[in-house]
């Protein structure tokens, strides 16, 4: 038996463009980022894995000092909430 093999169509390849212009040439003054001017975040040493940001509403934040009193309130909110029993989760087999 014989195969035969097709030739391939060079009017149905893609074309690659040439002279396109950069990207960036696209973007807005504004949208250009410099990053030759870029600084390390100086907040990410102060966060670990664990950590969560919360933004609280002006009226409620009005009501606390610190982050430890938000904490400590919300513990012992946590404390009188009746516990729940979560249905177990099946294992996943692997």
């Amino acid at each position: 038996m014989r195969v035969r093999l097709r030739r391939p169509n060079v009017e149905t390849m893609k074309k690659t463009l040439t002279g396109k212009k950069n990207q960036t040439d696209d973007l807005k003054k504004e949208y250009r980022f410099d990053y030759a001017k870029a600084q390390p975040n100086r907040f990410a040493a102060a966060s670990s894995d664990s950590t969560v940001a919360v933004v609280l509403d002006p009226d409620v934040a009005a009501v606390f000092k610190s982050s430890e009193a938000v904490n400590s309130f919300l513990r012992s909110i946590i404390s009188a909430m009746p516990k729940v029993q979560r249905p177990r989760r099946k294992p996943v087999k692997r």
